[in-house]
């Protein structure tokens, strides 16, 4: 089969079927274009969506990432952003290996096919100028016999016609004569322009046409060729990231598999652990008989009433005190645990003016004083670390015992590092500085000097912090419950926010078997510890007002703590009336303050001053 003899005459389909073939081509390189484009497009928002689910340097959301299955999702955004990464690939190798190639052989093409058709176009208008002249001698000859025969006529006319002189009949006779010669001639040059018209037109329809349609055959299918390898390079570009790929989805599988919900919710435990204990049974309250106040009835000198009042209600109290105005707490932990001595046997308490009621007088009980306490209006200033922005203390003292202990063991750690770190500059100074004292060619040895006093202080310095949160470190995991190094390792860093004094008081429960203080545990440090604490978070607290003035009846040795030493006759400023314990609360040139029985003290209340109550 070939083009030159079963199309020999179509050329001008020829011509169009070739250019729509290179049409064909050219869409077919707008489509993979388009293809890699949508690839790159792609690529890119794969990786814009990855980036956008990482997590943020030195953010909340960095932590969150502990958990194993927030670990496999920041796997799964890897492997999404290495998968992106494939789609790119396959952009760039259809644009290099397809459309780059086929956009220079359709140029080549193009040349070809013009190449091509120019020498069909110039052999046709050559057999067209072949055509013309036979066609123009074939004329010429045809007029020629015409005009031979009119003049043989003319002449037989003349020769029969008697009246026509000699002369005239020669003349139409030479005439006749010269038509016929040139009716020859004529005859002759058409005859050879014929022949050669004949020979030009079989060489043009059996040698030039078929030559110049094989080429152009030959260069369809070579592009026929040439676009069936694109479209199997186009396969193949997809094919060569498959495997790639294959492994960004079993990545992301085998990151689903390490989601481990055990660990994720003992990471919660070692997350929001306090390290303290539960709170205990509430005890009851009686208030079926009612409660006549006397001076020992209700004195805080009860070793159980004392332990119950300082628990504030047993364990369920222990977690609520810090929100305690430190004023009403301070009255209550301070004041002596004991009941007032009994006054001179040359007075009598009732015979005082203003001294204490009748003991017969119903007074609200302790348990009443402490739930007014409870429902009064916090003033949470050891709280204020839990505000944005607050400032944390050093040693995490506003954190929960767990939490705490986690805090201070990361700071140990990165400190140590820093101090590795610092040593190991040290080490490279020195060494540095030994090649200067060997080879005095390649440096001054003494230019090192600084350098090297400058990192040991640093070493110095990082030493000593060590020691202090050590120190802090050991403080807190000798208040902590037993636990195995093992968990010791496990824990992490989290936050918290409690304050750390609670950890006492957990600690004093522990000490316990029924989780509740003993007998044998002292009051005084207990006092201590709470007083201690509370002056540390209430130091903007402003001292309580006076609400009136009293004078001593008697001389009052104060031997306990939380009491006063006064001298009869002297003259103090009431800050806190009975409660009806017995004790009267006095304060002496604004820095000196306690209690003395109130039986020996003649008070004077100030009916306008805060708090101030009116006696029946």
């Amino acid at each position: 089969m070939s083009w030159g003899t079963e199309l020999w005459d179509q050329f001008d389909n020829l011509e169009k079927h070739t250019q729509w073939g290179i049409d064909i081509l050219e869409k077919y390189i707008k489509f993979v274009k388009e293809r890699a484009e949508i690839e790159l497009s792609y690529a890119k928002q794969l990786r814009n969506l990855s980036k956008k689910y990482q997590p943020k340097k030195n953010s909340k959301e960095e932590e969150e990432y502990k958990y194993t299955a927030c670990k496999a999702f920041l796997s799964t955004l890897n492997e999404m952003n290495d998968y992106a990464g494939q789609h790119e690939v396959i952009s760039e190798n259809m644009i290099s290996q397809i459309t780059m190639d086929l956009v220079r052989y359709v140029q080549e093409l193009k040349q070809e096919r013009k190449s091509n058709f120019h020498d069909g176009r110039k052999a046709q208008q050559h057999i067209e100028t072949c055509w013309k002249q036979l066609e123009s001698s074939k004329r010429r000859f045809e007029r020629d016999c015409k005009e031979a025969d009119r003049a043989q006529q003319y002449f037989e006319k003349m020769d029969a016609d008697i009246n026509v002189t000699k002369a005239d009949v020669e003349k139409a006779r030479q005439q006749a004569q010269l038509r016929h010669q040139m009716a020859e001639d004529s005859k002759a040059d058409y005859s050879s322009i014929l022949q050669r018209f004949n020979q030009e037109q079989w060489e043009y329809y059996h040698t030039h046409i078929p030559n110049i349609f094989q080429k152009i055959q030959e260069m369809e299918e070579r592009r026929i060729v040439r676009i069936g390898e694109s479209m199997k390079t186009y396969a193949e570009v997809d094919r060569q990231v498959i495997p790639i790929i294959g492994k960004c989805l079993d990545g992301i599988v085998k990151a689903a598999e390490s989601i481990d919900q055990k660990n994720d919710s003992q990471l919660v435990v070692e997350a929001y652990k306090s390290g303290f204990e539960p709170p205990g049974d509430i005890e009851f309250e009686d208030y079926t008989q009612p409660m006549k106040r006397t001076v020992s009835e209700n004195s805080l000198s009860s070793s159980k009433d004392s332990k119950s009042e300082l628990k504030f209600g047993g364990k369920s109290r222990g977690k609520l005190w810090p929100f305690i105005k430190k004023n009403k707490l301070m009255s209550l932990l301070t004041s002596p645990h004991q009941p007032p001595p009994p006054p001179p046997a040359s007075a009598s308490p009732s015979a005082v003016p203003n001294g204490p009621q009748s003991p017969k007088q119903q007074k609200e009980p302790l348990s009443h004083r402490f739930n007014e306490f409870m429902t009064s209006k916090p003033k949470i200033h050891c709280f204020r670390s839990l505000k944005r922005g607050g400032a944390t203390p050093e040693d995490f003292s506003n954190l929960p015992p767990e939490q705490r202990r986690k805090k201070l063991q990361q700071k140990v750690d990165d400190l140590n590092k820093e101090i590795q770190k610092e040593t190991d500059q040290r080490d490279a100074i020195t060494k540095m500085k030994d090649v200067y004292l060997k080879n005095p060619q390649m440096g001054d040895p003494a230019s090192l000097d600084h350098k090297l006093a400058e990192a040991t202080q640093n070493i110095e310095k990082l030493r000593l912090e060590t020691q202090k949160f050590e120190a802090w470190l050991a403080e807190v995991e000798g208040r902590l419950p037993a636990r195995s190094d093992q968990a010791r390792r496990q824990s992490g860093m989290y936050d918290g926010q409690t304050h750390q004094t609670v950890t006492n008081c957990a600690q004093d429960r522990e000490s316990s078997p029924d989780g509740s203080y003993t007998e044998e545990q002292s009051q005084e440090s207990e006092l201590k510890v709470l007083a201690t604490d509370f002056d540390d978070e209430f130091d903007d607290e402003e001292p309580l007002p006076a609400i009136g003035t009293c004078k001593a009846l008697y001389t009052f040795e104060g031997q306990n703590e939380g009491t006063i030493s006064v001298v009869e006759g002297e003259v103090l400023s009431v800050i806190e009336e009975d409660k009806g314990d017995g004790w009267t609360r006095i304060r002496r040139n604004e820095d000196e303050e306690g209690y003395v029985p109130t039986s020996y003290v003649e008070v004077y209340l100030d009916k306008n001053a805060k708090g101030a109550k009116t006696y029946i």
